[in-house]
């Protein structure tokens, strides 16, 4: 395997913290060169940039009003990534959130009850088992071993991936981008059609368009919490303008219900068969094995948590957060949990340590009296965040001094794109993620394609044999469909 070289140069200071409160000692505060309110900011500023998926996944899960109650849905988004989040900074003392994942409540939701037929418990029983499959190969070291094989090139194109997603996410939530036949006067509104601009027209878009300038003034004036402070901003403008961008629910006090905790089975066996129900469990597993992943990559490298050769020290243990948090996502009918990608936009604002972490899943249990006032930030509002969040993840692209996780700074190269074997295994990461809506696709065409110019290239020895299992199995699950007639 070829891996890259970084120059090491000198080690930079890292700013003194006075005082030496509990806080300090326990999360460290000092050694990574932040302060208390500094982590309160970030903590804040993730809570708000993922506080949607209190009012989406409980949309995606209610199923038009034939599925799971939508209340119920909100409080168990909000009790797993209240308690999965403060374990992760408990235990890790990393600046990652976790809440339930976009992508498999989609497949829960849409394919396993809505064109598989499954029950909801049944369904969230595949989620328990995949979650349990991978705590497993945690504990096994295995997880690990397949996150060191990956080269630095390619980890650098996986977070460039996810921060070109990010960015995506952001301008389609602003109404910036669009979908449309192409046709004049046809548009179809869908991904079926041609992406395009939006008629900047609307007041979300006014909404959208003032929070992000906002946050660029801010920025280029190097205000601390910018990101933050175009969010709220965004969100008061919204309550104000017409148009109905946002409004207060009508009942914001209704309370948490808990009824769905423990609601799973394991009878989607017998509902499948064999050969359907390792396919299903083997695709939800890929996509929280390499979501995870991916994003623990894309994160550390903005918060300075992976060392010269782009690998994250004691890894294990968020990735051991990340495989409790999917089981205990389907035991509670929350659908997987998963490490989000818009922990990002704490560190963004200077957040590092666990505490970051343990704000942001405090914020996500002092949600749940109010889960139906909290989806009151619109998309519009945090839109912005995830513009700004996504340009700064492309930046490991350029050369740059960088600093590691043992406070040591180096400079390292970007990515050769006149080497084929290097540079379009990259490419087509960083371009799937975004184009096709999902991070475990984007790593996926990666994996195949570093393997596949490697052998072609006569340098089969140089690929580490994790790399073989792993691009094997992404193989089974791109060819799903044409050779298991797979429905999903």
């Amino acid at each position: 395997m070829v891996t890259e070289r970084a120059e090491r140069v000198a080690p930079r200071s890292v700013p003194v913290v006075e005082g030496r409160s509990f806080l300090d000692r326990f999360f460290r505060l000092r050694e990574h060169g932040t302060t208390v309110r500094t982590e309160l900011m970030a903590g804040l500023t993730t809570f708000m940039v993922m506080a949607y998926i209190i009012a989406v996944n409980p949309s995606i899960l209610n199923l038009g009003g034939k599925g799971l109650p939508v209340r119920d849905v909100a409080t168990v988004t909000c009790l797993v990534a209240g308690i999965m989040t403060i374990a992760m900074g408990l235990y890790t003392n990393r600046a990652l959130a976790l809440a339930p994942g976009l992508g498999i409540n989609a497949i829960v939701s849409f394919t396993l009850v809505g064109a598989m037929g499954l029950s909801f418990p049944a369904a969230m029983g595949v989620v328990v088992s995949e979650g349990i499959i991978i705590t497993l190969l945690v504990l096994l070291g295995i997880r690990q071993w397949v996150l060191d094989a990956v080269p630095l090139a390619l980890k650098k194109g996986i977070s460039v991936g996810i921060g070109f997603f990010i960015l995506f996410i952001g301008l389609k939530n602003a109404g910036f981008i669009t979908f449309s036949t192409g046709v004049p006067g046809k548009d179809t509104g869908t991904v079926g059609g041609l992406l395009g601009l939006a008629p900047l027209t609307g007041w979300p878009i006014f909404v959208a368009v003032a929070g992000l300038v906002v946050t660029l003034v801010l920025m280029a004036r190097n205000v601390r919490g910018a990101i933050l402070w175009g969010i709220l901003l965004g969100t008061v403008i919204a309550f104000i303008v017409p148009g109905h961008v946002t409004s207060f629910p009508s009942k914001p006090l209704a309370g948490p219900d808990f009824s769905l905790i423990g609601q799973f089975s394991f009878s989607y066996i017998g509902k499948l068969g064999i050969l359907t129900s390792l396919l299903v469990v083997l695709s939800l597993m890929l996509a929280d094995f390499f979501d995870t992943m991916g994003t623990i990559v894309g994160v550390g490298s903005q918060a300075g948590y992976l060392d010269a050769e782009g690998n994250f020290p004691e890894a294990e243990k968020p990735l051991l957060v990340g495989s409790v948090a999917a089981a205990l996502g389907g035991a509670m009918s929350a659908s997987s949990a998963t490490t989000y990608i818009e922990s990002a936009a704490g560190v963004s604002v200077g957040g590092r340590t666990g505490l970051v972490a343990v704000v942001t899943g405090l914020l996500f249990l002092l949600a749940l009296p109010f889960v139906n006032l909290v989806s009151a930030v619109p998309d519009a509002a945090t839109a912005p965040a995830l513009i700004v969040v996504g340009f700064l993840m492309v930046s490991v692209l350029s050369e740059q001094e960088s600093v590691d996780a043992s406070g040591r700074a180096y400079r390292s190269r970007g990515i050769n794109f006149g080497d084929l074997e290097e540079g379009l295994p990259v490419v087509l990461t960083m371009l799937t993620m975004p184009f096709t809506f999902s991070i475990t696709n984007g790593i996926g065409v990666g994996f195949v394609s570093w393997v596949l110019i490697k052998v072609a290239r006569g340098k089969a020895r140089e690929v580490h044999p994790a790399l073989y299992a792993v691009a094997g199995a992404f193989l089974i699950y791109f060819l799903r469909w044409a050779v298991f007639g797979a429905q999903f």
